[in-house]
C-alpha cells in the first residue's frame, strides 16, 4: 500500500519543486528588469545617448531583453522585456518593468533623438 503512495507522491513532489523553481527563476529576472530600467532612466536623465543607455540596460537585463527608450515633455522613460527561462518544458511567463524620470537640465541626448525599442 505505501510503494503505490510513494509512486503517486514522489513524482508530485518533483513536480511542485521544479513549478517552485520557475517562479524562483522568473521572480530574479523581474528583478534584473527592473534594476536594468532604473539603472538605464537614471544615464538617459543624465543626457546619455541612446545607444549608450540601451547598452546599460541590455547589461543588466536577462538575455534576450528587448528595451524601449523614449522621451516626451522633459521625462524619459524606459521599458524592460524578458521572457522568464524555461525549465524541463515548464511555462514561461514575460515580465516587464519600466522607469521614468525627469530629464535633466543639460540633457538632451534623449529627448532629441528617442529610440522606440529593440533587442538587446
Amino acid at each position: 500500500m505505501v510503494t503505490a503512495e510513494l509512486a503517486v507522491a514522489i513524482p508530485a513532489v518533483v513536480l511542485v519543486l521544479a513549478l517552485c523553481l520557475v517562479a524562483v527563476g522568473a521572480a530574479v529576472d523581474q528583478i534584473r528588469c527592473v534594476d536594468a530600467a532604473r539603472l538605464a532612466v537614471r544615464a538617459a536623465a543624465r543626457g546619455d545617448t541612446v545607444a549608450h543607455v540601451r547598452a546599460l540596460a541590455a547589461e543588466a537585463a536577462p538575455a534576450g531583453a528587448t528595451v524601449a527608450v523614449s522621451a516626451r515633455a522633459g521625462t524619459v522613460r524606459v521599458s524592460v522585456r524578458a521572457r522568464t527561462r524555461s525549465w524541463a518544458g515548464l511555462p514561461t511567463w514575460q515580465v516587464v518593468a519600466g522607469a521614468e524620470s525627469p530629464v535633466e537640465d543639460a540633457a538632451s541626448a534623449v529627448a532629441a533623438a528617442p529610440d522606440q525599442g529593440g533587442r538587446a
